[in-house]
């Protein structure tokens, strides 16, 4: 399918041939039929990427800031690294989009395949949206009108924080799409609007739907105007939709306001606000964010869950069929605003001229008779045809793209497939690394002959299934840790692992540094019992992302601490029998991510990992300290390995690693030549459930066996 991109690397704004997305639980897949384009908000995009980088880092400084943070911590060169890889991450176009549903996902019953409906998809021919983020289209509502479905309920949301009463007076300051669609609004409330721009086209079709207009440029005082208007009082609100670097315009929206009047901030503008304007007149300020309450929270977004409506009236999809109904019954007139209506094909016409002042809303035309189907596209010829070597990868995030695919490139194993969600990461690092394939669908990955093993870097839920149906199919697998998040889930493996001839291995990278391996040699090999303090100082990754979901991610402890449970089990060379954790704070909850835990193992070996995220990111992320027969090791970052009491050996540094290249270097050889599993399933099994019983640990207070 097509889908408009912009490359933040080459500020180019392309049209993509990636592959269609899959419908998934709580989804509709939709066809498209019609899109809008955001002049304003996709102007910014478009603008950003073809800045250069010192105007980029000049427009983002909290970004440079964690730039400059990660370089203490990785160093320079990996950093640098990673930020050019991002900026050569495409990002999709587009969030009005109107289309026929195709296919309706499980958990999904308010929709039904045909139905019109307007959602915030990409420009794409295809697109696959949350339930909670489409509404219906009624009948008597064109594909070109219900277009401005989402837009219209950004101005709407600010509508409802301002909540105006009948007769007030509200000025819009910037008439730009959004700022006609609200002075519309607030006009069918009952209000007198005042709107404020420099294009006298807006004004003049605004002053047609009775809207009171000023023009700074041509002379109008907007302060003078509107306190003139309304005998000195001044407007009960303002609701600012203007997009400038200016701080003008917050200072002339307090002084233009009544007292105790309100300021609704949905555009983007200069906040360096004056105390005294908000202070003599005790003004309330609040910025308004997007459709309305649900936006960014992914319990309603992505998982579906409403919110009652007894309790919010007024959710992102409610604003959505709001803003349908008032077009339907024509209290809201989006026809005059449609400048141009174009063929997809013909994008450029609208996105190399976004800061052309005549355009109110382009909208882009698909193509019916044009639009394919298919989940996966072919990107390379580099094909192996029946040589039954490749390499498929599940999941195209940070992991895949920064470590993944570079080493095993390096190594020169055979990528033949790469699957991703939205298809847009995918195929662009099939581009990049002339990987044949970029597909959105797994299972008929599974089901290529030529696929030999399968790589699964997915989000930590989808682990588990996905391993037992590549193992099902036939196919060897690695799976990024952890290889589950609850017991049922390692059970299953089991028993598919069981039935199968093939292998599986875990990304338990850290055994496999060449550092962790001198460690292990200068240790020998007699199996008395050693003392291993293992220290993470994971740094703070906020609540709301999805590695702190029980469901989803299972917890950074089970997510992450199995990386040093299994080293421990490396270096100890024995098996856990029992745990105890103990959680910072009095009222720990289970995905707690400060925590201290002890290990015991068959040999007598003791193993303490201190998980941490509330350190310094200035201090070394990781660091491993090993006490035996009055000797010490210490191994400090990865890139630093300190021995105290052993003969004829102190030190040794070298670049970080952390073991990738030398795990996927075996992966390879094993994918090429057979053989065995790179660790033994009796200890991903064993370390996997000494993560859960870490868990249980801290809810029951007490130590845990491992079975």
């Amino acid at each position: 399918m097509k889908q408009i991109l912009q490359s933040f690397k080459t500020g180019e704004t392309i049209l993509e041939d990636v592959p269609a997305p899959i419908v998934k639980p709580g989804t509709l897949l939709i066809k498209t039929t019609r899109s809008l384009v955001s002049l304003g908000t996709e102007r910014m995009l478009v603008e950003f990427g073809k800045a250069s980088l010192l105007s980029k880092a000049k427009q983002q400084p909290d970004r440079v800031k964690q730039v400059l943070d990660k370089m203490v911590s990785d160093g320079v060169l990996p950093t640098l690294e990673a930020v050019f890889n991002k900026l050569g991450e495409p990002l999709p176009l587009g969030y009005c989009n109107v289309g026929e549903v195709l296919e309706v996902g499980e958990e999904v019953s308010n929709f039904r395949k045909g139905d019109r409906v307007a959602s915030n998809g990409q420009h794409a021919e295809f697109v696959c949206v949350p339930k909670n983020l489409a509404a219906k289209i009624p009948e008597n509502v064109s594909d070109e009108e219900a277009a401005f479905t989402v837009i219209g309920s950004i101005g709407l949301q600010g509508i409802r924080l301002c909540n105006p009463t009948f007769g007030e007076t509200i000025v819009v300051t910037g008439l730009g799409l959004i700022g006609l669609l609200t002075a519309q609004m607030l006009l069918a409330n009952g209000c007198r609007v005042i709107g404020i721009d420099l294009d006298q086209a807006k004004l003049d079709l605004a002053k047609k739907w009775g809207i009171h207009t000023l023009n700074p440029g041509k002379g109008d005082d907007p302060v003078k105007t509107v306190m003139q208007l309304t005998n000195d009082i001044g407007a009960d609100a303002v609701i600012i939709s203007a997009s400038t670097k200016s701080n003008d315009v917050i200072a002339q929206s307090a002084q233009m306001s009544r007292k105790r009047g309100r300021i609704i901030l949905i555009g983007v503008i200069g906040l360096d606000i004056n105390r005294a304007d908000f202070y003599e007149k005790e003004l309330t300020f609040q910025v308004s964010s997007a459709y309305g309450p649900g936006r960014y929270d992914d319990n309603y977004e992505q998982k579906g869950q409403d919110y009652p409506i007894s309790f919010v009236r007024w959710t992102e999809k409610r604003n959505f069929e709001a803003i349908l109904q008032a077009i339907s019954s024509g209290q809201l007139k989006v026809k005059p605003l449609i400048t141009e209506i174009l063929d997809l094909k013909n994008y450029k016409q609208i996105y190399s001229n976004m800061r052309n002042a005549s355009s109110i809303a382009s909208l882009l035309r698909y193509n019916d008779e044009k639009t394919s189907y298919n989940n996966t596209v072919k990107i390379s010829k580099n094909v192996n045809t029946g040589k039954r070597d490749g390499i498929a990868i599940i999941g195209a995030g940070n992991f895949t793209k920064m470590t993944l695919i570079p080493v095993l490139k390096h190594c020169t194993a055979h990528i033949s497939h790469i699957v991703s969600s939205g298809g847009v990461s995918g195929t662009a690092l099939a581009k990049k690394y002339e990987i044949p394939y970029s597909s959105t669908d797994y299972k008929a990955v599974l089901k290529d002959e030529n696929v030999n093993t399968v790589l699964v870097t997915t989000r930590h839920n989808l682990h588990a299934p996905m391993v037992i149906e590549a193992l099902e199919a036939g196919k060897n697998v690695f799976v990024e840790k952890p290889l589950a998040i609850n017991d049922k889930e390692l059970g299953a493996i089991k028993r598919a692992y069981e039935k199968c001839s093939n292998t599986l291995t875990v990304g338990f990278n850290r055994r496999f540094a060449p550092l962790a391996v001198k460690m292990k040699s200068l240790l020998g090999g007699s199996g008395t019992p050693i003392n291993v303090i293992a220290t993470m100082n994971a740094g703070m990754i906020p609540s709301n992302v999805w590695v702190h979901d029980l469901k989803v991610g299972g917890g950074r402890l089970v997510g992450e601490a199995c990386h040093f449970i299994d080293l421990i089990t490396f270096l100890t060379g024995s098996r856990v029998v029992s745990v105890c954790m103990n959680a910072l704070g009095t009222n720990a909850q289970e995905n707690t991510d400060n925590a201290t835990i002890l290990l015991k193992y068959e040999n007598g070996s003791n193993g303490v990992i201190n998980y941490f995220s509330n350190g310094s990111k200035s201090y070394d992320k990781e660091r491993v300290e090993v006490y035996s027969q009055e000797r010490t090791l210490i191994l400090e970052n990865w890139h630093k390995l300190k021995g105290f009491g052993f003969k004829g050996y102190s030190k040794m540094s070298s670049k970080m690693d952390k073991g990738h290249k030398a795990q996927l270097k075996l992966l390879t050889q094993q994918v090429n030549n057979g053989g065995p599993a790179l660790i033994p399933f009796e200890d991903l099994e064993n370390t996997t459930k000494a993560s859960f019983a870490i868990i249980q640990s801290m809810k029951e207070k007490r130590w845990v066996e491992v079975s």
